[in-house]
């Protein structure tokens, strides 16, 4: 039989008129429940966003990419090629030849980033299921055209139905700038425009496909790729596959999985996530003070109990732990309520999109939440760890107390 314990929780459960003493423990209670529930619901939250960024991009990423580790582009060749493509789990490859060129439409210009594929990009990707206008077809009976973003149609105004005005795109030869002849200084080729696309923001307003041929003509590439597109076959563990093309390609060439095309932004989302809960963890802290204030009021208003127990033979070490319980029931109670509520916020957001974003989008109207075992395991060892460091000094004070001036 556990007495400290039983002792703790008859001090927490009695039934006396209520005191300054319970009030300040109730307090204590309802902050640490505040606390870890709106912990949970944070970074819940950045879960889900962190899950978002990765559907957004998911539509737009191959599965592998393959890079020059040095300079933008790199040299291929029919026997490179066919090495990818025999390599096992390797489903499609597709050639890529990406930068920026200007495009200009009727009087309107802007810098944009023109990005050349074969024939085989679109059966790796959902971008055909995004196209809101016109279709994706980038070749049709030997006439290239465009598949252009929301957003660069909206800054050139630029109709897919008209067929008599083409994109013309502009891109600078490597050669003596002559100022006589300007334009003799850069490559020139118009396409039609077929369709327009919309996945997100930072691709709509800067993107424009066009056919693989077209690129290599207009930007003078040759059989040189900015990258290599990889779908992975299904059955096949893509990191798996990722080791092997890394080793079969050496270190003169970066193969990175989907997260490592955006690594920058996803590391921001899990350093705010990690910042967050510290800022959390300290607000928990401060609202577990309310405990240390209950302890040491409950030390000096129980000292006689403590004085009579340590009469009837109980160790210093058993009076302190009566106060480390008392301390740990007011926490574990107060973290009980506030993880319970802050997976119902939780299921209420999954379930009716309480909060919404607040701007348009394509992607999804409310925050998106997803909860993880992880974040409630860490939130209850962050509960531990205060609870214990606030609970210490009064414990230390209640086992130290002199029996003889106290009985």
């Amino acid at each position: 039989m556990n007495v400290p314990f039983l002792i703790a929780k008859r001090y927490f459960f009695s039934r006396k008129k209520r005191n300054i003493i319970s009030i300040i423990s109730n307090i204590a209670m309802i902050g640490v429940a505040v606390g870890s529930m709106a912990l949970i619901i944070v970074l819940s939250v950045f879960n889900g966003l962190e899950d978002l960024i990765r559907e957004i991009y998911s539509s737009f990423d191959p599965d592998l990419k393959v890079s020059a580790a040095e300079g933008k582009s790199f040299e291929t060749d029919t026997e490179f090629m066919n090495r990818i493509r025999r390599m096992p789990g390797v489903a499609v490859v597709s050639e890529v030849i990406e930068d920026n060129a200007l495009l200009r439409y009727n009087d309107r210009q802007m810098v944009v980033k023109l990005k050349g594929v074969s024939e085989n990009f679109f059966q790796q990707n959902e971008i055909d299921s995004a196209v809101v206008e016109g279709h994706n077809q980038l070749t049709v009976n030997n006439t290239y055209y465009a598949l252009v973003g929301r957003g660069v149609q909206y800054q050139l105004s630029i109709r897919p139905s008209n067929q008599f005005v083409p994109l013309q795109f502009l891109y600078p030869r490597n050669v003596k700038f002559n100022p006589l002849n300007p334009e003799a200084s850069f490559n020139s080729q118009s396409v039609l425009a077929g369709g327009v696309f919309a996945i997100e923001r930072q691709y709509d307003e800067s993107y424009v496909f066009v056919p693989l041929n077209f690129a290599e003509e207009l930007l003078e590439y040759g059989s040189r790729r900015t990258s290599l597109e990889i779908k992975v076959e299904d059955g096949y563990n893509i990191e798996n596959v990722q080791q092997s093309l890394q080793q079969l390609l050496g270190e003169r060439f970066n193969v990175q999985n989907s997260d490592e095309q955006h690594t920058s932004l996803l590391r921001a989302v899990k350093v705010e996530k990690l910042f967050v809960f510290i800022t959390f963890a300290f607000i928990l802290l401060i609202a577990s003070l309310n405990i240390f204030f209950s302890l040491s009021m409950l030390v000096i208003d129980k000292k006689k109990d403590i004085a009579i127990l340590a009469s009837m033979g109980a160790t210093a070490k058993t009076i302190s732990n009566i106060f480390l319980f008392e301390g740990a029931l007011v926490a574990f109670i107060g973290a009980t309520y506030g993880l319970t509520l802050g997976m119902l916020v939780c299921n209420l957001q999954q379930t009716y999109g309480l909060v919404s974003m607040g701007m348009a989008t394509s992607v999804i109207d409310s925050y998106p939440v997803k909860m993880e075992v992880e974040d409630f395991v860490f939130t209850g060892v962050a509960i531990i760890v205060i609870t214990l460091l606030v609970s210490i000094r009064p414990a230390r004070k209640a086992a130290a107390m002199s029996v003889t001036e106290n009985i």
